[in-house]
């Protein structure tokens, strides 16, 4: 230990300071930093809560760094402002750490759940996983789902294979943002779940009227009526109404105005725009590219590294190479992967 850490003197009194601070400011039902709950016990950090130092294994993981070349709606825009899949996840942690604080529940801990909950998205948005998760069942009777996979690269894949080593309540958060799986345990966990909601219903409807898929007119009175006439009004009214009834009801939920019109926007925008006929349009050629890399790796394991197994466990194993590899490439990588395959290289320069 060098001379400066020796005189830490802050270091050393810090864990116990905000264990304090937390039971002098947060609300009962908030998670508390302290103890750190990881299948592989180590040393606490010094300076960092525990959930502090899961959001900077997330935000220096490769996983977090893929993400600003994945779709979130829009495959290979024209144009420089439209979302990505980062910077979807960014908007939904900030909102997040908002509702957090304004009911005083654990922010470190929404913040790495955000900051993670989407790193197992494969290439080209919704219509990749769609796609991956048809390749899947047909081939080896499996599915994939983006949220399972997000905890399998902060468990298993990560690090060479080792992992982050996160604590169990930012584990489980990422594994159930979505509303396909079971109800986090935690507030915290719950709030990202019901932003992630809020920040992509949102933030599509400003990228689609950017595309020219939609006119401001074009969206449903009724919803608008009760939430607002732009994104970010919208955004506001949720997060107060979120905030208002999840205080009175000792748990996260929306008022009885605002779920439904929140649910409305939601339907109208897979009608009109996820599965649209301009992205709908795209799907095909989605499909082509996926399902021909997905068939070229499963014919090829070679090209992914020597197998380890035999028989059934061979197939699983296959399996799981094939999607960790396939879900883990951005758009880019993907599209020349395939156009290695499918064209000649001398037309391909």
């Amino acid at each position: 230990m060098g001379i400066i850490q020796q005189q830490d003197t802050v270091a050393a009194a810090f864990a116990e300071r905000w264990a304090e601070r937390e039971e002098r400011l947060l609300s009962p039902l908030a998670a508390r930093s302290y103890p750190a709950l990881r299948a592989r016990d180590e040393d606490d950090c010094s300076l960092r809560t525990p959930f502090q130092r899961d959001r900077d294994r997330i935000v220096h993981s490769k996983s977090f760094r893929r993400l600003t070349h994945k779709t979130q709606v829009f495959v290979a825009p024209r144009g420089d402002h439209y979302r990505t899949r980062l910077t979807h996840t960014l908007e939904v942690t900030t909102i997040s750490r908002t509702v957090a604080r304004a009911l005083r529940l654990n922010e470190d801990l929404v913040e790495a759940i955000g900051l993670g909950h989407d790193l197992g998205h494969p290439p080209f948005g919704h219509i990749g996983e769609e796609v991956l998760d048809s390749c899947l069942k047909e081939r080896f009777g499996r599915d994939f789902h983006h949220y399972e996979h997000s905890l399998r690269i902060v468990e298993r894949l990560e690090r060479d294979g080792a992992g982050l080593n996160l604590t169990e309540q930012v584990r489980e958060g990422i594994a159930r943002h979505s509303s396909r799986a079971p109800l986090p345990q935690t507030l915290e966990g719950r709030i990202v779940r019901v932003i992630d909601r809020v920040a992509y219903i949102n933030h599509d409807i400003d990228d689609a009227v950017r595309a020219g898929l939609l006119r401001e007119e074009d969206l449903p009175s009724e919803p608008i009526a009760v939430l607002g006439s732009s994104g970010s009004a919208r955004i506001d009214s949720l997060v107060h109404d979120m905030v208002e009834h999840s205080e009175r009801a000792g748990d996260i939920v929306q008022g009885p105005l605002a779920a439904p019109a929140m649910s409305a926007l939601r339907d109208f925008m897979f009608e009109r725009v996820y599965l649209g006929p301009a992205v709908r349009a795209e799907h095909a050629k989605i499909a082509s590219v996926i399902r021909r890399l997905f068939d070229h790796y499963v014919e090829h394991p070679q090209l992914l590294g020597a197998s380890a197994g035999d028989g059934e466990d061979a197939r699983d194993e296959l399996a799981g190479r094939v999607t960790d590899y396939l879900a883990g490439m951005t758009d880019r990588y993907c599209i020349r992967e395939y156009t290695e395959l499918q064209v000649p290289q001398a037309f391909a320069r």
